[in-house]
């Protein structure tokens, strides 16, 4: 028997404003606020830096992170993210961005960190966008996360669904839990649990059950745009442009064998927000 454990992370920066479950797939719209009239982009990029180690190292690296080691790990984790000739047009802030949203929500637990392993220089980690643990409801739980850091919701539907499709195959699957499990550390306290699972004789439809994904979409919306303080109108606003984009994605062709999350963050203006996290890496770099 594996004892379930807590890992702590920072305080929690995003909002969930919109929350439904009794829908499928489950949504949730996470929410960065304003402050004083304006959308809280430099607050947010600051909140992102926090999170570096655990996204970015081992287990064996970020577990014991404290006040001796806290400035050399992270500027060891920002390397590693910073380490392309053309980061700013990569997609690792919206990986991170979705490492925050399931581990401040439903305090999953990391099992591996795809940018650690990166196999080269400026080249994208292969796979899923994230793949983290969780106990629901006592019973083990493998989340594979898809994350487009857009500013086009329209074109992140449609990248995400192709993905999807193309990577709830039998074959990618197959070959995606081969390259996850020779990556988990051996001091990761549900290494071998998670190995089982994805062992090559566990049948896939067993692995389904215990399987979902959650997909993070942002875009430039209108109603950030619009506001500038969170009030009824606002809310109401918000609620409608939610609906409709969910209403779109669920429209889809989606896979049928494996519970999905739909997150949906509204940003103000992508491009600023890459920027203001470009900026804020390379301080640390």
């Amino acid at each position: 028997m594996v004892t379930e454990f807590k890992i702590a992370h920072p305080e929690p920066f995003l909002e969930i404003r919109i929350k439904d479950v009794s829908i499928t797939p489950h949504l949730y719209n996470f929410c960065a606020g304003y402050e004083m009239g304006e959308w809280r982009s430099e607050q947010l990029a600051e909140h992102v830096m926090e999170w570096l180690p655990e996204f970015a190292l081992k287990y064996s690296e970020w577990k014991n992170i404290g006040s001796s080691n806290a400035v050399r790990l992270i500027k060891k984790a920002a390397k590693l993210i910073f380490e392309s000739d053309d980061f700013k047009s990569r997609g690792e802030f919206g990986e991170i961005l979705l490492h925050i949203m399931i581990r401040q929500s439903f305090s999953t637990i990391p099992a591996i960190s795809k940018i650690y392993y990166k196999d080269s220089r400026n080249d994208t980690v292969k796979g899923f966008d994230c793949v983290h643990t969780v106990f629901v409801n006592n019973k083990f739980e493998l989340w594979l996360g898809e994350a487009k850091f857009y500013s086009d919701i329209y074109k992140a539907i449609s990248d995400v669904i192709q993905e999807l499709e193309h990577h709830t195959t039998r074959n990618y699957l197959r070959d995606e839990f081969i390259a996850i499990t020779n990556k988990i550390d051996s001091e990761w306290p549900y290494s071998e649990k998670l190995k089982s699972l994805l062992d090559p004789n566990t049948s896939l439809d067993k692995i389904f059950e215990a399987t979902c994904i959650p997909v993070l979409l942002t875009y430039d919306s209108k109603t950030i745009n619009n506001h500038s303080k969170v009030t009824d109108e606002f809310t109401k606003d918000m609620e409608k442009e939610i609906r409709n984009f969910y209403k779109l994605f669920s429209s889809k062709n989606l896979p049928q064998n494996i519970k999905i999350y739909l997150f949906l963050f509204p940003l103000k203006d992508k491009k600023d927000l890459n920027q203001r996290l470009y900026d804020n890496l390379q301080r640390l770099n």
